[in-house]
């Protein structure tokens, strides 16, 4: 009995030297997976990700004995994690559901998500509805962010939130004169339509009196948020202009306005394919983990219990 209870000692010691901050870890580490799968978008992955290191600096700078930084790092983690809150809810609700509902397999699965559009056929989307607006002589302005999602307070007013699929039928929709939402701009983020009726800031800049409204509130949204660019149509010509840092580049054709967004817009869309990785690793990250698994606990396999 006395061995026995030396032994148990033993392994209990060694659970709690070892074992348990692994399990520690390995859980918050979990925990923060399933809140990336559950956002899966750039904007908020990168928010969370600085959540995350945030959370790393605090718990290290306790660990090597650096009270007042850990005490500073605590309270910007507490302060961190309720702004989040406030700005996941629609995240925060799905994992509480899944908890609710006792889905804890689901929140460590990668659900099964469309995948995100290609540069190509945004740009193709793109072209072709400003091209036919064009030759209608239809007025339009499209706002295309290029890397950084644009605060809603640099516009004078957000206008109506959409989230629908970029195509050249809506955006030929949205610009009718007919409809409610034509006298504003529309926002494309990562491929979608974002919000319609969106007022701009008009460009204090000295400007040709040809010129209208549209092209001067192109320069306007340009000249303060540098991560995004304007296309314009004119409805009194039906020219094209592109508008970059507060600069008009017109008039344009249909084909070199598609050169100009496949420089721009390429690389931008190029990173959106995160969501796509972040599967395929976790498919890796569950196979490796299985197979160690098996091999620390010594489990016959699913093929070696087929043979028996």
């Amino acid at each position: 009995m006395r061995y026995i209870w030396d032994q148990g000692q033993i392994i209990l010691d060694i659970f709690r030297g070892w074992l348990l901050p692994i399990l520690d870890i390995s859980l918050v580490l979990l925990l923060m997976y399933a809140m990336l799968v559950l956002i899966g978008e750039r904007r908020t992955l990168w928010m969370v990700r600085g959540f995350i290191v945030l959370l790393l600096a605090a718990t290290l700078s306790k660990q090597v004995g650096l009270d007042l930084l850990g005490f500073v790092l605590d309270k910007l983690v507490v302060g961190s994690a309720v702004a989040m809150a406030f700005i996941l809810q629609g995240e925060f609700r799905r994992l509480l559901e899944q908890i609710g509902r006792g889905h804890f397999g689901q929140l460590l699965m990668i659900t099964h998500r469309e995948p995100p559009p290609q540069a190509d056929s945004v740009i193709d989307e793109l072209v072709d509805a400003v091209k036919e607006l064009s030759q209608n002589r239809t007025g339009a302005l499209i706002i295309v962010e290029t890397d950084q999602p644009i605060d809603e307070r640099d516009f004078s007013v957000p206008g109506v939130r959409l989230n629908a699929e970029l195509s050249k039928e809506l955006l030929q929709t949205i610009f009718q004169t007919t409809t409610l939402l034509h006298d504003g701009a529309v926002l494309v983020r990562g491929g979608r339509v974002q919000a319609a009726g969106v007022i701009l800031p008009i460009s204090e800049r000295s400007a040709s009196r040809q010129l209208g409204t549209r092209h001067r509130a192109a320069m306007g949204i340009t000249e303060r948020v540098e991560k995004c660019i304007c296309i314009v149509v004119s409805e009194e010509t039906g020219s094209i202009s592109l508008a970059e840092r507060g600069m008009l580049d017109r008039p344009l054709t249909s084909s070199k306005l598609r050169e100009l967004l496949r420089v721009k817009l390429s690389p931008s869309m190029e990173r959106d394919t995160m969501t796509p990785q972040l599967r395929s690793l976790s498919k890796q990250l569950r196979s490796q983990g299985q197979a160690f698994l098996q091999r620390l606990l010594r489990l016959p396999s699913s093929a070696s219990r087929e043979k028996r």
